[in-house]
């Protein structure tokens, strides 16, 4: 069974940085394309970073230069770093796999705001 937990997002204010983790479970890690998706309030789940299994990556225009994805695949981990938030990038951030219709997590509360 697949398990994929987010941890690490919090209260920050515009400019800050949060560092994202999400762990999976249940899946072979390494042969799986990852994503950090961003699900704003009343807006549709978007995909906003992804990493292939050799960690080229691809950005979403509205994070690009300020996001980093990046993955670990003897921890089974994908991390998002996110610097120079803005009150825009307030959602919840759900990682998951690319194209592969894997269960979602809890995702995890990112809030931009003074």
């Amino acid at each position: 069974q697949v398990q994929l937990v987010e941890s690490g997002g919090g209260l920050v204010q515009p400019g800050g940085s949060l560092r994202l983790s999400c762990a999976a479970s249940g899946i072979i890690f390494s042969r799986y394309i990852m994503g950090w998706y961003r699900q704003a309030p009343g807006k549709l789940r978007e995909l906003v970073a992804r990493i292939s299994t050799v960690g080229n990556t691809n950005y979403a225009d509205s994070v690009k230069g300020r996001f980093t994805i990046s993955r670990d695949n003897a921890k089974n981990t994908v991390y998002l770093q996110m610097s120079s938030l803005k009150p825009d990038d307030t959602g919840v951030y759900y990682c998951n796999t690319v194209g592969s219709g894997t269960s979602w997590g809890q995702g995890t509360q990112v809030t931009v705001s003074s």
